[in-house]
């Protein structure tokens, strides 16, 4: 008699081409054999239980500075009307810091997983980076948080330990300008920094992994090894492109979209502050604590993600002009198209790099120009262009103008 084979528990809702992608770069099979990360110090009941009501929460109680971490995500300020107050939304992250244990053995047996070897260097940065996923969130926290030298209560975290605040900013701000905010009480939390950007003109949205990251999306055990064992590397060209875009478009605001979870967040900060020009960091606000889920995550449910996060800075910013920038390894063909598509004048222009080379990736299905063709049905062909060099975009470059 057959027996029924259990259907494996999705994390994402998984489309034909996430299936056939993962298929190919045989996701199934590594995250099966991914190691357990070991059990987290969990928060109080209470404190679980009353996270499901995010900014309601009655129960909610200040981060304690002795024991608690707290990253304060970079953010983009516009102005819903001329001469109205600033609006950004203010996204905190809180842990219970260093509660994760047991850290070496995660990382010999990752690195044994991903062929590293006992001894290598690449272990100290494994530990490091994988301390975010195995640390506890701590759900229905607030803090204190000094913006525009006003005091301002962000919170509570929600049941993934990380809080949305929408603020009010006054000032007389330019477009383009800056300014530096930090929790109150708690010296070594991340601070975090406003940029302030009008309601016209040119902006950027920018994909990162294998758009301006090396990654290896595509494949499971080289995603592993680039997100956790080796330096974070740009993809070569992509950093000049982005100072000429820069200049060119005289400083417009960049916002910087992955599909990685937010425990990332402080590394993926570092990456794009030594490489590229300030922006907000669009990451997914999911903890996974599990290796399992962290590829997952990457993975299934790309295009409605990046989708949902697009229409989001477009209804802060309406009137933008943007120049959307990723890669052919995922969704962002089909994920620009469809926002191209609904906002033609908001979608100035698409540029997908050509992705080769790495393993894991069906390059004859994901470069064809059959793809590419039926991901912008519709949309002005002048509007977007496939490159495999930086370089090839000079034109491009030069062609933009203002919005």
């Amino acid at each position: 008699m057959a027996h029924k084979v259990p259907q494996k528990k999705l994390f994402f809702e998984e489309t034909e081409d996430d299936h056939e992608s993962r298929k190919y770069g045989k996701f199934d099979e590594i995250e099966e054999i991914m190691p357990q990360l070991p059990s987290h110090r969990q928060p109080s009941i209470i404190d679980t239980l009353t996270g499901y009501l995010g900014s309601r929460n009655p129960f909610s109680h200040p981060v304690d500075p002795n024991r608690d971490e707290v990253w304060l995500f970079d953010n983009t300020a516009g102005q819903p009307s001329p001469g109205a107050p600033w609006r950004s939304e203010f996204v905190v992250a809180y842990f219970l810091k260093n509660s994760g244990t047991d850290i070496g053995n995660i990382v010999a047996d990752l690195a044994e997983k991903i062929g590293i070897a006992k001894g290598d260097k690449a272990e100290e940065i494994m530990a490091e980076r994988l301390q975010p996923l195995v640390d506890s969130i701590l759900p229905s926290h607030t803090v204190n948080v000094e913006i525009a030298g006003k005091v301002h209560r962000l919170g509570p975290g929600d049941r993934d330990g990380i809080s949305n605040t929408i603020l009010d900013i006054t000032g007389d701000y330019k477009d383009g300008q800056s300014i530096t905010s930090h929790a109150v009480g708690i010296p070594n939390s991340t601070p975090l920094t406003t940029t302030f950007a009008t309601a016209t003109g040119w902006a950027v949205i920018s994909d990162i992994d294998d758009t301006i990251k090396f990654t290896q999306t595509s494949d499971a055990i080289g995603v592993l090894r680039t997100t956790f064992a080796e330096p974070f590397r740009p993809i070569e060209g992509m950093p000049d492109l982005y100072k000429q875009i820069t200049k060119q478009l005289d400083n417009p605001p960049f916002w910087y979209l992955s599909a990685s979870p937010y425990n990332l967040y402080p590394f993926l900060q570092a990456f794009r502050n030594q490489f590229y020009p300030p922006g907000t960091l669009l990451l997914r606000e999911a903890s996974w604590m599990n290796l399992a889920g962290f590829l997952a995550s990457l993975t299934q449910g790309t295009q409605k993600y990046k989708v949902d996060a697009m229409e989001k800075v477009h209804k802060n910013f309406p009137k933008r002009k943007f120049l959307c920038v990723g890669d052919s390894t995922q969704s962002d063909p089909e994920a620009y198209g469809e926002m191209a598509r609904k906002y033609p004048q908001w979608v100035g222009q698409v540029w997908v790099r050509k992705v080769k080379g790495i393993a894991g990736m069906d390059e004859a299905r994901k470069n064809s120009d059959e793809r590419f063709e039926k991901a912008f049905e519709g949309v002005e062909r002048s509007k977007w262009v496939v490159f495999e060099d930086p370089n090839e975009l000079q034109e491009r470059v030069q062609g933009l103008g203002d919005a």
